[in-house]
């Protein structure tokens, strides 16, 4: 007698969701990137990943763990295509490469950073053995953690746009676990969702466990948090946002006129009759001015700068002071060797006391963008037309890392940590954690990212704040300039593409949080948990 093979399923195990083409995942992961700044349409995120969850786990009647990888791949290039779109606009402000080459870039950029949630989709469904069900979710939040992590520094790092950003307005739980954990809670919660689909029992469970803790830690930061304001005003600060477009910043005969949009918005405030007379903190953003603020260098570094030496500029930035205020910019400076030589350069910021007197240190900026301040396999490159996008021959050179800067202020020390630019998306990595500062000032100059990368980062720098309990001061030539509190929350904020100035006081540091204390060691030790968790439970129920 004949016997008939049954069909092959069209659905996943207890889906009513079919099983999706690999063609369909570039669309699912691009839509997934609609989640972040500007649009901060979360929920497709929240949707975008729930069916990437629930398919990676599927049985294999419909693939395997190669078909995992795929799925995640394609996922993810989707994702960092749509989501980093913004990185092809800076090649709209040189000559040196064609403007389509942008675009390319941030395919191949793409086309790298997916492999990072392929990984995490496999090694998901080889630990969880094709079974949609708790023990899956908990890989995939694990191996995620994991994964993020190492995308922040597998080959000097690329940490933008971690996933738990989208829940910035309720990251209380990064000030326990971090950012990459709060990815994994977040991913946990989103699992349930899948579970939900997939009529599993413990979905509800899942989802109610991980609100439970996003509340309970989100809550207790708030506990935590002191007063947020300053009473009584100290210090007083002022931030100034020029609007210096990128194209105009480097524009020939344009200096006086960039330097004049500074000055403007750097006047002493109209305040109350009795804090007329209070010094403050002046901030300017990355390399707001074109000179040398040091002596020592050769006598051509002068020629073009106001009374041809450091002293007689520092002279006209005094002038914009009052008595005892203190003006903390950014600025190039060029390293010199024995014979007096330049050797290279350094993103650095400065502090220019009222007295027109350097305070005697600066910041060099540590964590450099290949391909925007230096060069890597130059000799393979520069022969081929690719270029450094940032206007000089001279490439820049790395400095020590996170330092806690002693402002001399009213009498007082005010202890300033300082991340140039995109140094501040480096989760764990912003502050010296020997000698605790009481605020991080973020210069930085977004005028190259467009209209989608501001916002995206200022999201990226909340998430800083509540990690370490420390408010942010962002100074940026075009927006977005802000005060951010140590809750993540805005005291303060300038739009993008506006010219203007805050005046406020500097909000108050909380007490030390616990991965400010510890690190990025906490949300791998939670992914180690949740791999293990998931390992056992996966055991228990094959027996």
């Amino acid at each position: 007698m004949e016997t008939v093979s049954p069909a092959p399923a069209t659905h996943l195990p207890r889906l009513n969701i079919p099983v999706l083409p690999l063609w369909a995942w570039p669309v699912i992961g691009g839509v997934s990137a609609l989640g972040f700044a500007p649009q901060s349409w979360w929920p497709l995120t929240v949707i975008a990943f729930a069916l990437l969850i629930q398919q990676s786990a599927h049985g294999p009647e419909h693939g395997s763990v190669k078909r995992a990888f795929w799925i995640g791949w394609l996922f993810g290039l989707g994702h960092f295509t749509i989501g980093l779109r913004w990185i092809a606009v800076a090649f709209t402000y040189q000559a040196a490469m064609p403007e389509w080459l942008g675009y390319l870039g941030v395919v191949l950029l793409s086309v790298y950073l997916a492999v990072f949630p392929a990984l995490t989709a496999m090694a998901a469904r080889w630990l969880s053995g094709g079974r949609i069900g708790i023990p899956h979710v908990l890989a995939f939040a694990g191996f995620w953690i994991i994964t993020e992590y190492l995308r922040s520094q597998l080959f000097t790092g690329f940490a933008w746009n971690p996933l738990s950003v989208i829940a910035v307005d309720m990251a209380g739980a990064a000030a326990t676990v971090g950012t990459y954990g709060l990815s994994g809670l977040l991913l946990i919660g989103i699992g349930g969702l899948a579970l939900a689909a997939s009529h599993c029992k413990k979905a509800a469970w899942t989802i109610a466990a991980t609100a439970s803790v996003f509340g309970v830690l989100h809550l207790w930061m708030l506990v935590n948090l002191p007063i947020a304001k300053r009473i009584g005003g100290f210090p007083a600060i002022t931030i100034v946002q020029p609007n210096i477009s990128q194209t105009d910043k480097y524009r020939p005969g344009y200096v006086a006129t960039n330097f004049k949009k500074l000055s403007e918005n750097s006047a002493a405030p109209i305040i109350a009759k009795d804090e007329k007379d209070q010094p403050r903190l002046i901030f300017w953003p990355e390399a707001a001015i074109p000179w040398s603020l040091e002596s020592g260098m050769p006598p051509w570094v002068y020629s073009d700068q106001p009374g041809g030496s450091a002293v007689a500029t520092r002279a006209q930035l005094a002038l914009l002071m009052n008595p005892g205020d203190v003006l903390i910019t950014g600025a190039d400076r060029f390293v010199l060797d024995k014979e007096g030589d330049i050797t290279g350069a350094r993103n650095s910021v400065f502090a220019v006391n009222s007295d027109a007197s350097l305070a005697p240190w600066r910041y060099d900026k540590a964590h450099l963008v290949p391909y925007g301040e230096y060069l890597p396999m130059k000799s393979l490159l520069k022969p081929l037309g690719i270029d450094r996008l940032v206007p000089g021959s001279i490439d820049f050179l790395p400095g020590p890392g996170p330092l806690t800067m002693p402002l001399k202020f009213e009498g007082q020390t005010l202890n300033m940590g300082v991340q140039i630019c995109y140094e501040i998306i480096f989760s764990g990595e912003v502050v010296d954690r020997a000698n605790r500062p009481d605020f991080i000032f973020n210069a930085s100059n977004d005028a190259w990212f467009g209209t989608v990368g501001p916002p995206q980062f200022l999201a990226i720098s909340r998430l800083r704040a509540v990690e370490e309990g420390l408010p942010i001061i962002r100074a940026t030539p075009t927006g977005v300039s802000a005060i951010i509190n140590p809750d993540g929350s805005l005291a303060q904020s300038l739009p993008h593409g506006v010219a203007g100035r805050i005046d406020a006081h500097l909000p108050n540091a909380a007490p030390p949080t616990f991965f400010g204390r510890y690190g990025n060691i906490i949300p791998l030790c939670l992914g180690g948990i949740f791999l293990l968790i998931s390992y056992v439970a996966n055991r228990r129920a094959t027996r």
